[in-house]
């Protein structure tokens, strides 16, 4: 059935091609998240465990609200690894030492790039498309990834 919210076909393919590569970034992100909290070491391991614990719960949501998003325009979600590597912005770094201070400064760098990300995408969905909707998500996750940011930041 056709997708009719109000937004052309046109505006909805290139919204929907900028929350791709969102979605890339957010599950890139989910993954190294993840990685840090299976794989930190050191005298602080319980405590950075938790808080990569926490962390990477609250990446998971981000996830699956820029895919809900997708779905609501009439796309289908990029769901394969192949995909989402080949849209993120972001690299997979590998390190010799599972540190901490490592973790935390290479997710710190990721949240930091996601966040100069969604500014520019939440002015041009705003100005270019008049997507509400859009926008106002874009705009908690920028909430969401700067408060994350400074909970990295206040660790190092």
């Amino acid at each position: 059935m056709e997708t009719n919210i109000g937004i052309s076909d046109n505006d909805r393919q290139d919204i929907a091609t900028e929350l791709f590569k969102m979605l890339a970034d957010e599950f890139v992100l989910y993954t190294k998240t993840l990685n840090a909290y299976w794989n930190a070491e050191g005298a602080d391991f319980y405590n950075k465990h938790q808080f990569f614990q926490n962390q990477y719960m609250q990446s998971y949501k981000f996830i699956d609200s820029v895919a809900t998003r997708i779905r609501s325009l009439g796309h289908y979600v990029p769901a394969t690894l192949a995909s989402l590597l080949n849209l993120t912005q972001l690299t997979e770094i590998t390190r010799e030492k599972n540190d901490s201070h490592g973790f935390i400064k290479e997710l710190l760098s990721d949240h930091e790039s996601i966040i100069i990300q969604l500014r520019e995408d939440i002015h041009r969905i705003t100005n270019d498309f008049q997507d509400e909707a859009t926008s106002s998500l874009l705009a908690s996750l920028l909430r969401e990834h700067e408060e994350m940011a400074w909970f990295l930041r206040a660790h190092l």
